[in-house]
């Protein structure tokens, strides 16, 4: 159903709640011997083929130095039954705690990268950092996926979506209309 909404004017630094695209990952990396992980939640698809993935990640993180430095990460999607760890992860620093042994998570050998995948989540992306030209600008990480993979069920697990200010979505109803789709647009 069409309609008109009454609309009033919103602080540009709000425009988040609207626009976060995606599910909230786990990023974990790995440098010099240590592993962490972070939370994340400003991540997007760039390109299909080779498969890129762009995110931001702050300075300020301890994360962002020791991706840039190793040049890799491993991108993990949790389902919405770790929402206290997605939140208490994020509410940590990996220079102060190990955060795999502190939120009871299993490291696991990735196939391509030294960064661990994490054994509870649903999907791990692994990648490799493929472009540092908005590294020093915008903290922004150009990543190519070398390797993926997913549980095989369910098809559609249940994410967790940050809204900004503290409020989070849970993904829900899925609506399929392939039938309405132009074949190459799918």
């Amino acid at each position: 159903m069409k309609r008109p909404y009454k609309k009033t004017d919103l602080p540009v630094w709000q425009v988040r709640k609207f626009l976060e695209p995606g599910p909230i990952v786990l990023v974990s990396s790995h440098w010099q011997g240590r592993n962490n992980i972070m939370t994340m939640g400003w991540h997007t698809v760039l390109e299909f083929s080779p498969s890129l993935l762009g995110c931001m990640i702050t300075s300020a993180n301890h994360s962002f130095d020791m991706i840039r430095k190793s040049g890799e990460c491993v991108i993990n999607i949790p389902t919405a039954d770790m929402i206290d760890t997605i939140i208490a992860i994020g509410n940590s620093h990996g220079t102060r705690v190990n955060k795999f042994s502190r939120f009871g998570l299993t490291p696991e050998a990735a196939s391509t990268v030294k960064a661990p995948l994490i054994k509870e989540c649903y999907a791990n992306i692994e990648c490799r950092l493929a472009d540092r030209r908005l590294l020093d600008k915008y903290n922004f990480f150009i990543f190519e996926v070398l390797k993926a993979q997913a549980a095989a069920y369910p098809a559609y697990p249940k994410t967790v979506h940050y809204r900004g200010e503290g409020v989070f979505m849970i993904s829900g109803k899925n609506i399929a209309m392939p039938e309405k789709f132009r074949k190459e647009n799918l």
